[in-house]
């Protein structure tokens, strides 16, 4: 069985390196080199990396459903495509392509959290349990037919970077056990229910922002959610700080109004929200290193509000 493996991000790649040890892969798409960083490095996507390691052909199109991009396509033959975590979506002339089908690999147990971001809204939302489940990608947002679906809990103060390290691994056994059950005709697609829709758009750095008046946990889930990207951020006296990891407390606020610094405790960053304290174990102010909670707390002085 030909395979063409189209994949970008570095979630991709436990899965590319696993389909090149079983099958054939007869192309590996992903998305141009991006610049990078402050000084506009020209950096391949990890998926690039890991293919040129594997010595696989690679092709960038600036855009998959251009008619060049579709020829290539066309050229590899291959006889199923596998996409994860491409960043492009594929239109009815790219996906219909191969005999076998196009399948997803996606980071949520359908038909929760479908979209671009369903490790990170999982985490945030509180869910407590996710997985991996691989389907027919057609026209709608991720509603294809299911074909596998596996699960994996969530760890209480897990990020969604750690998450998503577990979740690629996962999602490469998955995919070998999909190809596996569609190669020997044993597996079948079932249409996903009706019932248990969510959406998990993409994120950008608004999404972050954190409103110190609600409870505690949700603070804690965001925080948690945001890690590494966009990061959870508030504004101390106009400067934004990123609050990187938090611990919450059974302590509730009592006088302490939402985002008050309790300075009371010397060597905890506790601060106020909607119900109880939060601890802030890891904190950073623009353009400086990380530093730990009270590190930062013993830098004040005086009264300290997050807004």
């Amino acid at each position: 069985m030909r395979i063409t493996f189209l994949g970008t991000s570095e979630f991709a790649c436990p899965a590319l390196t696993a389909v090149a040890e079983q099958y054939e892969v007869s192309l590996v798409v992903t998305q141009p080199d991006r610049p990078v960083g402050r000084h506009a490095t020209l950096t391949p996507p990890p998926v690039k990396a890991a293919a040129t390691q594997l010595g696989l052909p690679v092709f960038q199109p600036e855009r998959i459903n251009r008619d060049a991009a579709i020829e290539r396509l066309r050229d590899a033959a291959a006889d199923v495509f596998v996409v994860a975590a491409y960043g492009q979506l594929l239109k009815l002339a790219v996906f219909e392509m191969p005999p076998l089908g196009t399948i997803n690999i996606h980071a949520s147990l359908l038909p929760a959290y479908r979209g671009g971001a369903p490790i990170q809204w999982a985490i945030i939302r509180g869910e407590t349990e996710t997985g991996i489940s691989t389907f027919y990608i057609e026209a709608g947002m991720d509603t294809g037919d299911v074909l596998l679906k596996r699960s994996i809990d969530i760890g209480p103060d897990e990020t969604a970077g750690e998450l998503e390290t577990r979740l690629a691994a996962l999602g490469a056994e998955t995919i070998l056990e999909t190809l596996s059950g569609i190669e020997s005709g044993d597996l079948k697609a079932i249409p996903q229910p009706e019932d248990g829709v969510s959406m998990a758009p993409l994120m950008n750095r608004e999404t972050g922002r954190i409103d110190w008046t609600v409870p505690a946990q949700r603070i804690h889930n965001l925080v948690r959610g945001t890690n590494p990207w966009p990061g959870a951020w508030t504004e101390l006296d106009g400067e934004r700080v990123k609050v990187r990891r938090t611990m919450h407390t059974d302590v509730k606020c009592g006088a302490i109004e939402p985002g008050e610094v309790a300075l009371r405790e010397a060597d905890r960053l506790l601060v106020g929200t909607g119900d109880r304290l939060l601890e802030l174990l890891e904190v950073q102010r623009g353009g400086k290193p990380r530093i730990a909670g009270a590190a930062f707390l013993h830098g004040l002085h005086g009264p300290a509000r997050f807004t």
